[in-house]
């Protein structure tokens, strides 16, 4: 099992990456159609976001990339509110229904990326609504830290939308913001002592992300910012969150 794993984890980082995202969507939806445990399944997701958006936030920073104003302004309420929702008591069934609806939704912001988001960066950029941006990414970081959802699969089209900032821009802001939701997370895990890792199984993947993570956010940084992401991985989600809330 870990072997497979391994092997569509480093795919799943590569291409997520590449986009800015770190992949927790993916990660959750391969372990629970291998029927991991739903604790393992949390901190190893979440564990894998850290280890594949540190190094893109790196990149995306030195490349100029990453304006750490906006940066902030979009954590400053998701950061807590993340850490709330991790330490939200939460059981098997209740986690796998908000999973599996989160998991739909994010195929569907996946989808909107493939089929209807535009090439290029928007003709004119928006000024102001900092404050509306930190409420909405305050909601996505609370169901980050219930979920082990990094965020930024659900922030990036809502940026791009409102013409937020450039598109790598964009990708470099939910690098970072998938960054700190994620290691809010698990710090929230960590108070209520419910952290599960499993060296024999996280180990592995966590070295399959990182390889994945570092080639792919390089080719973002450096290179293009590959938009058939969402093609390779929606259907896999959508399917494993349809599954979850028939079951």
């Amino acid at each position: 099992m870990v072997t497979e794993l391994c092997f569509l984890f480093f795919l799943v980082a590569l291409a997520y990456s590449a986009a800015g995202f770190g992949g927790g969507s993916s990660y959750l939806a391969l372990m629970a159609l291998w029927s991991v445990d739903f604790q393992l399944m949390k901190s190893t997701a979440l564990l894998c976001n850290v280890a594949v958006v540190a190094g893109g936030v790196y990149h995306f920073y030195r490349s100029g990339h990453l304006p750490l104003k906006k940066a902030w302004q979009l954590s400053l309420v998701s950061v807590p509110l993340a850490f709330a929702g991790s330490y939200l008591p939460l059981k098997q069934e209740t986690f796998f229904l908000l999973l599996g609806i989160a998991l739909t939704l994010a195929a569907v912001f996946m989808c909107y990326r493939l089929f209807f988001e535009k090439e290029g960066d928007p003709a004119a950029l928006r000024s102001g609504n900092g404050m509306l941006y930190g409420v909405i990414g305050g909601g996505i970081g609370l169901l980050s830290g219930m979920t082990g959802i990094g965020g930024g699969i659900y922030l990036s089209p809502v940026l791009r939308l409102g013409k937020y900032d450039t598109a790598k821009n964009i990708a470099g802001l939910s690098s970072f913001f998938i960054l700190v939701n994620s290691i809010a997370g698990l710090l929230g895990q960590a108070a209520k002592h419910a952290i599960v890792f499993k060296w024999d199984f996280a180990g592995p993947l966590l070295l399959s992300v990182i390889i994945g993570g570092q080639v792919g956010s390089l080719l973002s940084a450096r290179i293009l910012k590959p938009r058939w992401v969402a093609g390779a991985t929606a259907l896999l989600i959508l399917y494993a969150g349809v599954r979850m809330l028939i079951k």
